[in-house]
């Protein structure tokens, strides 16, 4: 009989709970009976234990007569209501008669006895007692029982009997299911308690192969990050952007041509901020939630929340094991629905708009840099932001060391500053720098070539013909109105266009300006300026290093020379502690006075590089950045969301701990979207949102309190680059490896990974292109193969998690790379098997479709009813049943209520036909529904 879900009668709740909830063993004289009746329901609970303790107490007791047999099982009933009805303590009897005549001493009519307190059992560890059974003189031991106890609870808005189901094929092994309210207690975790909320619970029960039985504990809940990140994403954003804003008016005076262009790039920005503006504020009228359902995805005013963000736990208890944790994060996949996919996804309009972006250069007649060069001046803005701070504190630290007369200090300090100087120069060393600050100053207005100024006549007619023999590279002309190309370079420069006239007159007559050469010569621009200043830095810093090993030896000399004197000597000791400030002071002064030089030169030299990309940019370049922000930050919240989660479940993994601050964190992203129609501009925003997680470091903090607002994780950083502060309680801090205490940025290295199931995918395979899907696939197999082999080179494979299954990491990886190159329609083994790898290299799990609702539910019950199946041997006979129960009664099913008010997942008969046969729901799961 397949065990069905309870719904305890009317009048006899105490009974039920006592046995059905509390109950899971009973072992007499040192035999186990393992009671079924607990995994079922039942018309009458009377007859139901009435009925198990015939049967199992015919096998074990074979002595005992029928008639002892039933009045033993009679008084345990009576005596088991009697006393929790009355007292909450429980005391159970087993009798050898069912009436006993009033001359028989009861003493001989018991097997044993036993009292303990409901309270005992609520403040039990592992949630069991085991108690021993004694004789009712006590003189000797009776056997064993053991009690174990349930959470009871009832669904927010739904009638517990609507768990029931009529159809006998179809009973669900469903113990009970909790509310919101049952899980509160996580909510007063202050680990927890800030990020995750709004639990469900289900239990079920399921039978093993060598008919033990598992306790499957499901959990989802949902995660405040849904909406605290993308804000915090989106005030980043406004300020970057307004920073922009005033670097380019820091540049200084430029032609009318080049002003013009600025101006519009200025316009342009701050329509994005205005944009941004209104998109928080009406974020910030949105309260009372925390996740986005599925049917608003295409709301613009929560375009920057992840889809329907949940994270899922399953716990499994089993004989002779301890528990067991598996967590998933399942998410909408990251894509702009709002700004729709007509002209497909951000993958698809990058590349054309690269491809494009020359053409936009002609025609504003800028400067076009490669995307190489432009990331590389986001770098370099990014670095010496971050490093001119840094240097100016230590060389005031160094000062104070030298004050103080502390040798250590000034070694330790001296030691940081000569870093951070020299991580400062390496950063400034690029030629990028230099050809920038060059045409930075052909952009200045009344700037006049060399060549213009010696026969501007014979300039026009011998467009093309640039002598460069000073340059470091040889300039030549593209055809047209195309601006000169700088070869060594991969830069495009134009000339300094008086506002956006094309014709000037000169004395010789009219001159044509359809192209020019931009590139002044080294006679007209020192380039070896820039080389001095640079060296500047590295100069003055070596004359610190040589004033204060100076300092620090005439101090030994001293010492040595007339020690007792120095010690007599208070007055000279006070001078000799201000001369060591005093000879200092001017070194320093003069390390922090290049640093500022060279980071104002470096500042407007990169921000020029940036304008220019800026004006190709017009006006696509605008929306494809708002179309990446919009992916990025639904893909962090969703990572933060995922990596939080993780580390709580390994706080007490010492091989977790070394893995997270030696190489970093895998997050594996499993799609199930169609290569199909819209979907395949979802994929393309996927791929880049994924892909730009690759920017993102974590940092573990300690919180200020341990109060739950002190406790939320927080975000800076700028585009190229973001960091997530993620604290914790000073205790759960203390306990970090030193590496990570010290503020150590934690990597993350995200992949991902296609396969589609549904109709769509259907016909793409068979009329249409894959080839989206298979790059995707290939492309991640290799940063895959990759992390792994980063991993075995710098730990131990002992640190990492065990499985039951002894398939080792390196054979999974090849049966991948097999699958991925297999030409296989709806191969779902690459899902398998990556999701396995990511679980066996402490990875982060990932689940997504469009919604994260319907084809994410399958893949996420299939995926545990899997694992129960290969690490805690579910039986053969129960994987289906367990399945389908979980389909239909677990916690996906509340997730596809909580987005679209109904209980249906969004599927029809036609659709499902397409599907692989484990993706396809139990009957009266699905059905046509608005999603």
């Amino acid at each position: 009989m397949c065990p069905g879900t309870f719904s305890p009668p009317a009048g006899h709740i105490p009974t039920a709970w006592l046995c059905s909830q509390l109950t899971e063993n009973l072992t007499v004289s040192g035999l186990s009976l393992n009671s079924q009746v607990f995994g079922s329901c039942s018309a009458s609970l009377h007859i139901k234990l009435l009925d198990f303790f015939l049967v199992v107490f015919f096998v074990v007791l074979q002595m005992l007569w029928i008639k002892t047999l039933e009045t033993v099982t009679a008084n345990f009933i009576r005596t088991g209501r009697k006393d929790v009805e009355q007292d909450e303590t429980s005391k159970w009897h087993w009798s050898d008669h069912r009436t006993s005549p009033p001359e028989t001493p009861l003493k001989n009519n018991f097997l044993g006895s036993v009292t303990f307190s409901i309270g005992d059992l609520l403040r039990a560890k592992d949630e069991r007692l085991t108690l021993n059974l004694r004789s009712s003189d006590g003189a000797c031991a009776a056997g064993t029982v053991v009690v174990s106890r349930l959470k009871m609870g009832e669904m927010e808005e739904v009638d517990v009997d609507h768990i029931a189901t009529d159809i006998p094929s179809q009973k669900c092994p469903l113990v009970c299911e909790s509310a919101s309210h049952v899980c509160s207690d996580r909510e007063n975790n202050p680990v927890t308690g800030p990020v995750f909320k709004n639990p469900v619970c289900k239990v079920y029960r399921f039978q093993t192969v060598d008919s033990k039985w598992l306790l499957v504990r499901e959990q989802m809940e949902e995660c405040t990050l849904s909406f605290s990140i993308p804000k915090q994403l989106l005030l980043l954003y406004i300020r970057e952007d307004m920073n922009r804003m005033q670097d380019l008016k820091e540049l200084g005076e430029l032609s009318p041509h080049w002003d013009n262009l600025r101006k519009e790039v200025m316009t342009r920005y701050g329509g994005v901020i205005s944009s941004y503006q209104e998109t928080l504020a009406e974020m910030d009228k949105t309260s009372g939630r925390s996740f986005k359902p599925s049917c608003c995805k295409a709301q613009k005013s929560l375009e920057f929340i992840p889809i329907n963000l949940h994270t899922q736990r399953m716990r499994v208890t089993c004989p002779r094991k301890t528990d067991t944790f598996y967590d998933i994060v399942t998410v909408g996949a990251p894509a702009a629905h709002y700004q729709g996919f007509k002209c497909g996804g951000l993958q698809r309009l990058l590349s054309r708009y690269e491809a494009e972006k020359k053409s936009f250069s002609t025609a504003y007649q800028c400067i076009y840099y490669s995307p190489e060069h432009t990331a590389k001046a986001q770098e370099v803005l990014s670095s010496v932001s971050l490093l001119q701070p840094l240097i100016t504190s230590l060389a005031d630290q160094l000062l104070q060391a030298a004050q103080e007369r502390s040798s250590s200090g000034l070694k330790d300090v001296l030691k940081n500053l000569s870093d951070k100087t020299e991580q400062f120069v390496h950063t400034l060393k690029d030629e990028l720098v230099k050809s920038a600050l060059l045409a930075l100053h052909a952009a200045q207005p009344g700037y006049v070539s060399k060549n213009q100024r010696q026969n501007p006549v014979q300039t026009g007619q011998q467009q093309g013909h640039t002598n460069c023999g000073q340059n470091h590279s040889p300039v030549q002309d593209l055809p047209g109105h195309s601006p000169a190309t700088l070869v060594s370079e991969n830069t495009a420069v134009c000339n300094n266009v008086e506002g956006s006239q094309t014709t000037s007159i000169r004395e010789g007559g009219p001159l044509t300006l359809k192209h020019q050469d931009s590139i002044p010569h080294q006679t007209e621009f020192d380039e070896e300026e820039w080389d001095r200043v640079w060296a500047n830095v590295a100069k003055c810093l070596n004359c610190v290093i040589a004033m204060v090993d100076k300092l620090q030896e005439d101090d030994n000399s001293r010492q040595q020379s007339a020690p007792e004197q120095q010690r007599a000597d208070v007055i000279t000791s006070h001078n000799n502690t201000g001369d060591w400030r005093e000879q200092l002071k001017p070194v320093v002064t003069r390390l922090k006075e290049c640093v500022t030089e060279v980071v104002e030169k470096a500042k407007k030299a990169m921000t020029f590089v940036l304008l220019q990309e800026a004006v190709c940019s017009i006006p696509q370049g605008f929306l494809l950045q708002q179309r990446r922000d919009v992916v990025f930050s639904q893909a962090l919240a969703a990572l933060a969301c995922g990596f939080i989660m993780r580390l709580y479940a390994g706080m007490e993994d010492k091989g977790f701990l070394q893995q997270l601050h030696l190489v970093g964190l895998l997050a594996q992203f499993e799609s199930l979207l169609s290569t199909y129609s819209e979907e395949i501009g979802m994929l393309e925003d996927m791929e880049v949102g994924i892909s730009d997680l690759q920017r993102v470091r974590f940092k573990i903090t300690e919180a200020k309190t341990d109060d739950l607002s002190d406790l939320q994780p927080s975000v800076c950083g700028q585009r190229d680059h973001f960091t997530v502060e993620v604290p914790l309680p000073r205790l759960l801090f203390q306990t970090l490896p030193e590496e990570i205490r010290s503020g150590k940025l934690l990597h993350i290295f995200p992949v991902l990974f296609n396969v589609g199931i549904n109709e769509q995918q259907t016909i793409a395979e068979r009329f249409g292109d894959i080839s989206l899907q298979e790059r995707i696939n290939h492309k991640n197999f290799e940063l895959l193969e990759a992390y792994y082999k980063l991993l075995s080179e710098s730990m131990p494979q002992e640190c990492l998690p065990s499985f039951h299954s002894q398939t080792d990491v390196k054979e999974l990886l090849e049966t991948l790379g097999q699958n991925v190159v297999t030409k296989k329609r709806k191969n779902v083994e690459i899902l398998w098997i990556a999701g396995t790898i990511c679980r066996r290299l402490n990875g982060i799990r990932f689940t997504s479709c469009k919604s994260a609702k319907d084809r994410t539910s399958m893949s996420v019950t299939l995926e545990q009813c899997a694992l129960l199946r290969d690490e805690h041997h579910l039986s053969k006979d129960f994987f289906v049943r367990a399945l389908d129960c979980m389909r239909r009664e677990g916690c996906r099913i509340e997730n596809v209520q909580k987005n679209i008010r109904c209980r249906k997942y969004a599927f029809n008969m036609l659709q499902l036909m397409a599907f692989p046969k484990c993706y396809r729901p139990p009957e009266g799961t699905y059905g046509k529904v608005d999603s």
